[in-house]
């Protein structure tokens, strides 16, 4: 039997501490790597970043757009990524945001979530704006393929906020109820930014990952992680990306740093709270 997502990802955070790193293979970044913005660019980033950061992340996140803008050229180098990332034994959460109709959902839900697709993964990230309940679909295929899915709460760019507020409640409390019963995690994750001013109460009962995006770049740092998601230390995953990427001779070292900061900053807030 197959273990799920929930399972392989506690075993990966237990071993590896807490970070997601991003594949973001943009035109700036590849040209500060001194790469051609090609199809050949995009797969010796790629290729780089997996070589480089396979070993010590507990969860890489390829950035699907980057990819598709190449086409039919730009999804193959997506294709041997996740091949080469599910080889190294890497939980892959591809950052799709995908979010349809019953029909469409399900299509989407084949495509990334179904063992048989050359594009499957372990999670994918989801709009909920057309309703909770338009994830069903991918919900159940997730369950069904031992894979899981991040939806999109509260997220760390600021002109999101206005929006993300009115609506992150019922968000949470659709994640919660998928994962009830589940164990160590459910399969259904929320992304909630590590930008954010305070923690959103129901987390506490939503018994699934957070993806917490803004490290770096965007100004969270690993005490801002700590402060804000101390209490549910255990199910949070921080994601860097491009204050990782920028230099690929420093990458595996800032891998590093962020991760071994992320996790003394949450180990010394839960000492606080005994």
């Amino acid at each position: 039997m197959n273990e799920s997502f929930g399972t392989r990802l506690r075993a990966r955070l237990d071993e590896y501490g807490p970070l997601c790193v991003g594949i973001d293979p943009s035109p700036a970044l590849l040209h500060a790597w001194g790469l051609d913005d090609s199809p050949a660019g995009l797969e010796r980033f790629s290729r780089t970043v997996v070589d480089t950061v396979s070993d010590v992340a507990a969860v890489v996140k390829p950035q699907s757009a980057f990819f598709e803008r190449w086409g039919s050229r730009g999804i193959a180098v997506l294709e041997r990524t996740i091949a080469d990332l599910r080889e190294a034994g890497t939980l892959v959460l591809l950052d799709v945001k995908r979010g349809d109709i019953d029909s469409t959902m399900a299509a989407y839900a084949e495509a990334y979530l179904d063992r048989g697709s050359p594009l499957a993964v372990d999670a994918v990230t989801l709009s909920p704006y057309l309703g909770f309940g338009s994830l069903e679909g991918a919900i159940s295929s997730a369950v069904a393929n031992d894979a899981g899915v991040f939806v999109l709460a509260r997220t760390s760019n600021p002109e999101a906020a206005p929006l993300q507020r009115l609506v992150a409640g019922q968000v949470l409390a659709g994640a919660a109820a998928a994962n009830a019963g589940h164990t160590p995690f459910g399969p259904v994750g929320v992304v909630m930014g590590a930008t954010l001013p305070e923690l959103e109460d129901s987390l506490l009962d939503l018994n699934g990952p957070i993806l917490a995006p803004g490290l770096g770049a965007q100004g969270a740092t690993a005490a801002d992680v700590a402060r804000l998601f101390g209490p549910v230390r255990h199910a949070v995953v921080p994601s860097v990306s491009r204050a990782v990427l920028e230099d690929p001779e420093l990458l595996r070292s800032r891998v590093l740093s962020f991760r071994d900061e992320c996790a003394a900053h949450l180990d010394a807030r839960i000492a606080t709270q005994k």
